[in-house]
């Protein structure tokens, strides 16, 4: 930032409000938001600290994510924090901003994981969910799989600064689905695959489709590649009564169903989100089979 520093947050707050009009619909709003942000702290941060000197540190922070935000960037990116349930996690660009919905999938699974089981969070990229239910649940091991590299590389990092010795056991490994887990058996699997069918990109909102991870937002041409195989591999390495918990795209329920309808599951359910759209399908494994599924 060049020369006229700002010397009170309620400035620099002005500052960056004077930056992003023209980029965003409400450009106070944002700067407040954007100050927060990078404290890990509420809302009304900046109004609280109106009189207080800013700080270099945080002058040249605020100076860097607004650029990133007024050139579209979703706020998340722009200050690398994404709040998740009790969690400030680190996001970038290499793993996908996490949602709302996807804070009630750890709602739902935390009644079946029972003290000492292992459960594994596939697709984890920044770690969200298997972080939260570390710290959450009794487990005794949390897996986070993914097959993206840089993801496991945000999911670590986020692990270092979040999790306690007395939360569960928690890794990360690189590699498709469950396979990165060789022949062992474990007691959930949850997920938040992808399911945007690959034709449905352009209507995608910019901040979606320009900035997330393509990897993490498309399962193939219909939407469902990635569910099928994550539902074959989990008839294997899922215990006798495991449960699946994965979110879904509400526009594909009824193929989502049928991925879990059979011999080899039961209980199925579908579930809606907090807006009522069907967004989770939950299914138990009826038994477990030593050979790996086919596809897998």
């Amino acid at each position: 930032m060049a020369e006229g520093r700002p010397g009170t947050v309620a400035a620099l707050r002005d500052w960056l409000a004077a930056r992003l009009t023209g980029a965003v619909d409400d450009p106070l709003s944002e700067a407040r938001e954007l100050l927060a942000a990078l404290h890990d702290a509420p809302r009304s941060w900046a109004a609280m600290h109106a009189e207080d000197g800013p700080g270099d540190l945080l002058i040249d922070a605020a100076d860097a994510a607004v650029t990133l935000r007024a050139a579209g960037a979703p706020m998340p990116y722009a200050t690398n924090r994404a709040a998740f349930r009790h969690l400030f996690l680190h996001v970038d660009e290499r793993v996908l901003i996490p949602r709302p919905e996807t804070e009630e999938l750890v709602t739902l699974a935390l009644p079946f994981i029972a003290p000492g089981s292992t459960v594994v969070d596939v697709g984890t990229g920044s770690g969200a969910i298997a972080l939260a239910l570390a710290q959450e649940s009794e487990a005794g091991r949390v897996i986070g799989s993914d097959i993206c590299p840089d993801a496991i590389d945000v999911a670590e990092m986020n692990a270092r600064s979040l999790l306690r010795r007395d939360h569960a056991r928690t890794e990360f490994l690189l590699g498709s689905l469950l396979e990165p887990l060789g022949d062992e058996q474990v007691d959930v699997v949850v997920s938040n695959p992808p399911y945007i069918a690959l034709g449905e990109a352009e209507a995608l909102p910019a901040a979606v489709r320009d900035w997330e991870p393509a990897l993490a937002l498309f399962g193939g041409e219909d939407g469902m590649a990635v569910i099928r195989a994550l539902v074959a591999q989990c008839t294997a390495r899922l215990t006798a009564s495991g449960v699946l918990l994965m979110e879904i795209d509400a526009r594909r329920s009824a193929e989502a169903l049928a991925c879990v309808t059979g011999p080899d599951w039961r209980d199925v359910q579908l579930l809606p989100d907090q807006f009522g759209r069907d967004r989770f399908v939950l299914a138990r494994r009826t038994a477990a089979t030593p050979a790996v599924a086919q596809g897998s």
